[in-house]
């Protein structure tokens, strides 16, 4: 399917620091002679671009939204599209009316997205792209969905969950299942959730291809504490950032020696931050706000455990890099977080929301230096094992080559 010509890779706002993974997934892509033209709904703010990478790689990318604001320049790509075939621009756009939730608000969010992809369509045909792959199966799924039959390809998309499997029908999940070539799982788990929302007859082209990380790319620094704790992930609620705070005032009773990093910046910033103030544990706790990649490498190796009490996730990159970086994860138990931290081998898996559990692993680690670094060691292994961006990389690639994973879940 690639020998053909290049594949386009479409997501919301790339390459937001937040998607490094996709970053990483180009890279490795191009890396096996993939030819790879990058396009986003959305240009990322500059706070979410602190990176070279992310900044190299802006000036690479095509940015949908940014060209349909031309009037013009979306009438003449609609034209072009109509001239062509219409009945396929009328079948797309009858296609875009019918995927809509209910309501008149999603029918016209479905205008836009059709008005969209005859944009993107536009810039596929023009740069000859082949394949059109999409990560997250939300409103950029949508505009892939489209474009790829305006211009006349196909497409397939990569879902890690779990927000999309609580809004199947808004986002016409099944729909996209069914259309696309293929669609790529980040997990087992979440292969479970698009298997329970599709018919039988497409599981055999859905697989499993994990984000990863290259392991040469973290270490582990000598010396330390044993008490240094790091959070990485977006400040989100759904991140239970506040839910690490409190834990840690409890800490800081027994191990007054102890620390505390937040990295990453979002709308719970402001209510954790207060609430450090509030509980008067301001001078152990710091938030660092955006890291880039490599800062990011830096903290994990002058941490001693990575908690991230999520109360919903699909598999946090974050995860992979601090087990590469030899520490143990305290991480809650939901979704697909298991497949890689498995509880007290890799590091603990607590119930969500469950403060004392929490605390009560942060302090098992702080009080046992030797399975701390028992736990990081089998860590790092098990990312070498299953999620070495190099050989999820190469699977990928094999899959575009093909066509699909022709029934095979992982390499």
């Amino acid at each position: 399917m690639t020998n053909a010509g290049p594949i386009a890779y479409l997501t919301g706002d790339y390459p937001k620091i937040s998607h490094t993974f996709i970053l990483r997934e180009v890279q490795q892509l191009r890396a096996r002679g993939v030819e790879v033209i990058p396009c986003s709904i959305r240009r990322p703010a500059p706070a979410d671009l602190p990176g070279r990478e992310e900044q190299d790689e802006v000036a690479r990318t095509f940015y949908v939204k940014a060209a349909a604001k031309n009037p013009l320049r979306t009438l003449a790509a609609h034209g072009r599209a109509f001239r062509r075939s219409p009945a396929t621009w009328a079948k797309t756009l009858a296609l875009a009316i019918r995927m809509r939730s209910p309501g008149l608000k999603a029918l016209i969010w479905q205008l836009f997205y059709f008005l969209e992809a005859g944009v993107l369509a536009d810039h596929l045909r023009r740069n000859k792209v082949q394949h059109l792959h999409n990560h997250f199966g939300n409103s950029s799924c949508s505009v892939a969905v489209l474009a790829a039959e305006l211009a006349g390809i196909p497409f397939s998309f990569t879902e890690h969950g779990p927000a999309i499997f609580f809004e199947v029908d808004r986002w016409a999940l099944p729909e996209k299942i069914a259309r696309a070539r293929f669609v790529v799982a980040i997990t087992h788990f979440c292969r479970s959730q698009l298997m329970l929302f599709s018919d039988p007859k497409h599981w055999g082209k859905i697989a499993i291809v994990h984000c990863g990380v290259d392991p040469a790319a973290y270490r582990r620094d000598p010396g330390g504490t044993g008490k240094r704790v790091a959070f990485v992930g977006r400040l989100d609620p759904v991140k239970g950032a506040l839910l690490l705070v409190e834990a840690m005032a409890e800490v800081l009773k027994v191990h007054p020696d102890a620390t505390l990093t937040l990295a990453g910046d979002g709308p719970a910033r402001a209510p954790a931050e207060a609430r450090t103030r509030e509980l008067g544990i301001s001078a152990a706790v710091r938030f660092a706000g955006f890291m880039t990649q490599g800062q990011v490498a830096d903290l994990l190796a002058t941490s001693d455990m990575l908690v991230l009490p999520s109360f919903a996730e699909g598999l946090p990159v974050v995860y992979m890099e601090a087990l590469a970086s030899l520490i143990p994860v305290v991480a809650s138990r939901v979704a697909g977080v298991q497949e890689l931290v498995e509880d007290g081998v890799t590091g603990y898996t607590v119930p969500p929301g469950d403060i004392a559990s929490i605390l009560d692993r942060i302090l098992r680690l702080m009080a046992n230096p030797s399975a701390a670094q028992a736990m990081g060691e089998a860590g790092r292994k098990a990312v070498e094992a299953g999620f070495d961006i190099s050989h999820e990389g190469a699977w990928l690639a094999q899959i575009f080559r093909q066509g699909g994973p022709e029934g095979k879940l992982r390499p």
